[in-house]
This record gives C-alpha cells, sequence and structure tokens, in this order.
C-alpha cells in the first residue's frame, strides 16, 4: 500500500469515527436535559416545547448517522474502489475532446453522488420535518426545486468547470493561478446577482410594507449608514415554518431579507434587534472578511492541486489508472475533506465571534432585551435545542448555544441601562 493511501484511509476513518462520536454526545446530552427546561428560559419555553426541541434534534442526529457512513462510503468508492475510473471509461465511447469529455465526467460524478444521497433529503424533509410540523413542502414543489437547481448547476457550474479544466490543459504551470482569477470573478458575479437574479427563481421577495415596521427599519438603517436595495420579506412559509433573516448580495445588490414566518412571529422592537444584528455583519465587514477568506483558501487550494496534478502517485494511490486533468480534479475535492475536517472548529469559533460582535452592534443600536426575546422566541419555534454539548456545539456551531448567548445580551442590556 502507497503511503498516501494509507494517510487517506486513515484520516477517512479518523473523521468518520470523530463525527459519529461527536453526534453521539450530542444525542447524550440533549436527553440527559430532556427532562427540565433550563432555568433561564423556564418562562418563556415551556416543558412541552423543550421536549419537542430534544426529540427534533436527536432525529435529526439519527439520520446524520447514516450521512456520516454515506459520506464516508462515497468517498471510498469514487477514489480507491474505481468509482472516477469507471464514470471515465463510460464517457470514452462518446470521443469528446478532453476538456468537454472532463466536464462530461465531473458532472456525471455530481449528479451520480446527489442521487445516491436524494433518499435521506427526502426523509429529512418528507420524514423529520413533516413529523415535528415544519415542513410544508409539496412533493411538486420539491421536484420543481431539484429541477431549478439541477438547472442552474449545469448553466453555472458547467462553463466554470470547463474552462478551469482547459485552463489545467492548455495555460502551463501556471493554470491555478488563472483559473483562481477565474473562480474569483465567477464567485463575485454569483454574490452580485444572486439576490436580484437567481434567489427569485425560487422564492418571491416583497418589499417590507408594514408601514410602522417600514419606518423604524428605514430609520435604523440610516442611523447605521447603509444604503441597500432595501428590505425585502421572503415567502419561506410555502417550504417551512422556520424563521430566518439574512444579509446577501454585494455593491447596489444588497438586501436584508426577512422569513414571512419570522414578521409573523416577533413584535415590531424584536424585528428591529434582529435587523440591527444582520446589519451588524454589514458595518464591520463579517460579510467582506469571510468572501476573502474564502478567496484565499481558494488560491490555496488551487495552488495545491497544481501540485498533486504533476505527481503520478497522487493518481495510483487514490484509485485512478490514467491521470487527467477532470480526475485530479474530482480526486482533490472528494479527498480533501478527510484533510481538513479536523479544522472545522476553526471556522466554528470565527462564526461565533462575528454573531457575538453582531450581536454588541446590535445592542447599540436597538434594545438587547427585545434582541434575546426575538432570539428566545426562535428557538422555541424552529425547535431549537437549549442543551447542546460542548464539544459537539464547539466543533460545529455557527452560533453560540443559546445560554451563553442570551446571558451576554441581558449583561449587555444592563451595561445599557
Amino acid at each position: 500500500m502507497h503511503w498516501f493511501t494509507g494517510l487517506f484511509v486513515l484520516l477517512l476513518l479518523a473523521s468518520t469515527a470523530m463525527r459519529s462520536w461527536l453526534n453521539q454526545r450530542q444525542v447524550a446530552a440533549v436527553l440527559r436535559h430532556r427532562g427540565q427546561v433550563p432555568e433561564a428560559f423556564a418562562r418563556q419555553i415551556d416543558l412541552a416545547a423543550h421536549q419537542k426541541a430534544a426529540d427534533y434534534t436527536v432525529a435529526g442526529a439519527a439520520l446524520n448517522r447514516w450521512d456520516v457512513l454515506l459520506d464516508a462510503g462515497i468517498a471510498l468508492v469514487l477514489t480507491l474502489g474505481g468509482g472516477i475510473d469507471a464514470v471515465d471509461r463510460l464517457w470514452q465511447p462518446a470521443g469528446l475532446s478532453p476538456a468537454w469529455h472532463g466536464t462530461a465526467v465531473v458532472l456525471s460524478t455530481f449528479l451520480i453522488v446527489g442521487a445516491v444521497g436524494l433518499p435521506l433529503a427526502l426523509w429529512r424533509t418528507f420524514g423529520i420535518e413533516a413529523r415535528f410540523g415544519f415542513n410544508r413542502t409539496t412533493l411538486g414543489l420539491y421536484i420543481a426545486d431539484l429541477f431549478k437547481s439541477l438547472v442552474l448547476s449545469l448553466l453555472l457550474g458547467g462553463p466554470l468547470i470547463f474552462v478551469i479544466l482547459y485552463l489545467m490543459q492548455q495555460a502551463g504551470a501556471l493554470w491555478w493561478l488563472y483559473a483562481w482569477l477565474v473562480w474569483v470573478s465567477f464567485t463575485v458575479f454569483i454574490t452580485w446577482a444572486w439576490p436580484t437574479v437567481f434567489a427569485p427563481m425560487f422564492n418571491k421577495f416583497t418589499p417590507l410594507s408594514d408601514e410602522s415596521l417600514k419606518q423604524r427599519t428605514e430609520a435604523l438603517l440610516e442611523r447605521c449608514g447603509f444604503a441597500s436595495k432595501g428590505v425585502f420579506v421572503m415567502d419561506g412559509s410555502r417550504r417551512s415554518v422556520h424563521g430566518n433573516a439574512y444579509f446577501t448580495g454585494v455593491g447596489r445588490n444588497k438586501r436584508i431579507v426577512f422569513f414571512d414566518t419570522l414578521i409573523e412571529r416577533l413584535q415590531i422592537p424584536e424585528v428591529e434587534a434582529v435587523l440591527a444584528h444582520e446589519l451588524g455583519h454589514f458595518r464591520l465587514h463579517h460579510v467582506r472578511s469571510r468572501l476573502i477568506l474564502s478567496l484565499g483558501m481558494g488560491l490555496l487550494g488551487l495552488a495545491l492541486l497544481g501540485a498533486l496534478a504533476q505527481w503520478p502517485q497522487f493518481y495510483l494511490a487514490l484509485g485512478v489508472s490514467t491521470p487527467s486533468a477532470h480526475a485530479a480534479l474530482l480526486l482533490f475535492m472528494f479527498v480533501l475533506p478527510s484533510f481538513t475536517y479536523f479544522l472545522t472548529p476553526l471556522g466554528s469559533w470565527w462564526s461565533r465571534k462575528h454573531e457575538f460582535e453582531a450581536d454588541e452592534f446590535a445592542a447599540q443600536h436597538a434594545d438587547a432585551r427585545q434582541l434575546a426575546d426575538a432570539l428566545v422566541k426562535l428557538y422555541r419555534d424552529n425547535a431549537t435545542t437549549l442543551t447542546p454539548d460542548r464539544l459537539h456545539s464547539a466543533f460545529y456551531d455557527s452560533h453560540p448555544p443559546a445560554l451563553v448567548r442570551i446571558a451576554r445580551l441581558q449583561t449587555l442590556a444592563t451595561q445599557r441601562s
């Protein structure tokens, strides 16, 4: 066995075991506290809602066990199991040029992986989400979304893959730098166009119509110096009863988006506080810094791929008999997660840090108590567990645990009163 084969298998097994162990820790922690609402939330969340959140978390964890095994199985079958080679041979009779052949192989592989994971995705939506009263997606709407996502992937991702493979084959030793510039342009375009071009293909976005709320939000936007296309309400209730809010877009296409389910559940001062939090991400340059980090990591990744693609043992050690640009790209995509998995806590920590900073910004421009009240309602209505396992939360959670976050907001409110 080649040493690189052994290293890949070792890291794949280690990451799979870690994912499974953390998943089980989460289940144990949630079940251990299922019988009692944490004291800090006892007046706002009743025992029935707390137990629903616990059961919802456990059900999701049960499905996640299969996700973990499926991810490991896919990685092994495509690499050491000869899956990439098999798809490559399937397209050989077509007689396509190298770049077109490679694009067909890459897209076919992604399509196969998506099809393999579809049963679990269906069970999550029509099994777990439906059982706990969250799903509003019909089978027809689900299929329509799936079709539109597939078409967009082909229309946008297909040309990108073709250009990258062409550069790998024709642009010489620095192909990875040219490919990175193409990828940067593509990412900026998608980020700019998504709110106004692509997102409306899936959801309806309407300007905020409640006059009282509109006045409050416009005043807040002016205080924070935020210029955008406005605040929009998305018809999230077509698919789910979960509520959320997010910031999207760049340049003049910047938008604040509220789910209609969130608007229905929160009072006007609470919505204002949530908006202040989202504005905090913009004013504190969180969106920009995350984009810069993503682009920087992309440059490093492509440079590494440029080196690996020239190493014959990279292919042989991972189950590919004939080196090619598309084989290198696919191997890199399906092998890299095993090598980077244990860096996950760093990204989670950085994201939680941004959430704390956005909360502090919200406390300066709105009412921290109102933000705390809004979050508690969202925890309750979205069946978010109040008692996650600490290690699981530190490893994965992009937002601070409920107890920690609410306590910090209450402290900020006291400091400003």
